[in-house]
């Protein structure tokens, strides 16, 4: 059986606050979302970082938003080898099951994740060459983005350009899966990349013919 330990008091805390105050103003929403399902207009894919508070940055309320997370925001290259593939499934379910209208890869600043595929592929981390290393292998998605920005001079702003390169590696296989580029053709679905900085609370919106432009 799986170990599992009570829950620490101040997320107990927490929750009964929140379901006296938040859920008790606002609980016929919540039944109604519960009894009709979701319905959300956008998928978000973002990092897993702490700092990254999708909902907040949008002022978005529960149920507004499908929303799926992992290490570096990315998406992995369209692969059917019946091997497991969260992020892939997560798509698959947004774009055929819910039908979202949008697809929104965020990326942000201090980007863990991005600052190891540059250490990885700098041969700065051993350890993340390793074939055991899940992260090591998972942010190997990012190498084609290293490739494009690894001779910026200045090491900072290299790792800036990878946290961006994130964004379009992860768009560029989003389009190259049938399902979400049939939906883009028929008009249903549409792409987005977004870059934050977590400190300023600045918004990066990216295009093709801009790049990416502070919003």
């Amino acid at each position: 059986m799986p170990i599992a330990k009570p829950l620490p008091a101040y997320l107990i805390q927490r929750y009964q606050g929140w379901k006296a105050t938040t859920y008790a103003d606002n609980e016929p929403w919540y039944r109604r979302l519960a009894e009709e399902g979701q319905n959300p207009r956008a998928m978000v894919i973002s990092c897993c970082d702490s700092r990254v508070h999708v909902t907040s940055i949008f002022g978005a309320e529960q149920g507004e938003f499908f929303i799926h997370r992992n290490i570096a925001n990315l998406v992995p290259p369209y692969l059917p080898d019946s091997n497991h593939h969260g992020t892939s499934a997560a798509v698959e379910y947004a774009v055929n099951a819910l039908k979202v209208a949008h697809i929104i890869v965020l990326g942000h600043s201090n980007c863990g994740g991005a600052a190891g595929c540059h250490d990885m592929c700098a041969g700065k981390a051993p350890e993340l060459e390793k074939d055991t290393s899940f992260i090591g292998r998972w942010i190997e998605i990012l190498r084609p983005g290293y490739e494009r920005v690894k001779d910026i001079a200045d090491e900072a702003e290299r790792k800036r350009a990878l946290e961006k390169q994130a964004v379009l590696v992860s768009l560029e296989n989003l389009s190259n899966f049938p399902f979400v580029a049939s939906a883009i053709e028929s008009g249903h679905l549409s792409l987005h990349g977004l870059w934050t900085d977590t400190g300023e609370g600045s918004l990066e919106h990216y295009t093709e013919e801009t790049g990416f432009q502070r919003i």
